[in-house]
């Protein structure tokens, strides 16, 4: 048995015949008519499918308004914070003038004065749920207090509460404003 030589020409058109032949089953296996069960459970695959992406859309949208709705409400419960903040030195000021002992008759007006707006001001602040956190005495919270010092304990005041405060803090709801300063007993 000889093998035939074939020409270039020759055996592209071998090759040619062969991918006509895959060509034509393919076509053939595609045209193959689909049994109805088999379109029924393709179908119903279809169906979960849509109905699962649906059911998981419809919990995403869920999720989205219940998140701006919180978001919302955290940004009109805080949204005096800044403005707090920034008057709180005022406040520190108001204090410390408060503070200073008077004598004569116009420096009693003043400080009478100095006061009536100071009043005015914290009554202003607590309206709006702004309050002031860190009294003499108090458990020393690291959440709503900075110790800038420590003391020694003794019998009358136990270790981990509030010997003086230096500065007030102040917490807007349930968010620090600003830590009080204050000394610890230890």
């Amino acid at each position: 048995m000889s093998e035939e030589k074939k020409t270039p020409e020759e055996e592209v058109e071998v090759v040619n015949e062969e991918a006509d032949v895959d060509t034509e089953a393919k076509i053939t296996e595609a045209e193959e008519p689909k049994t109805e069960a088999d379109q029924i459970s393709e179908l119903e695959t279809k169906v979960a499918e849509a109905e699962d992406r649906y059911l998981r859309a419809e919990a995403e949208m869920r999720n989205m308004q219940s998140r701006y709705a919180k978001e919302q409400t955290q940004a009109v419960k805080f949204a005096n914070q800044k403005l707090a903040a920034s008057v709180l030195p005022a406040v520190d000021n108001l204090e410390r003038a408060l503070q200073v002992e008077v004598e004569d008759g116009a420096a009693k007006q003043i400080k009478d004065g100095v006061e009536m707006v100071y009043k005015t001001l914290i009554s202003a602040l607590e309206e709006h749920d702004v309050k002031a956190v860190g009294e003499t005495g108090e458990a020393f919270d690291p959440n709503f207090h900075q110790a800038i010092q420590s003391v020694p304990a003794d019998d009358d005041h136990p270790a981990d509460t509030i010997a003086t405060v230096l500065q007030k803090g102040y917490v807007l709801a349930d968010r620090v404003i600003r830590p009080a300063m204050v000394a610890v007993y230890n």
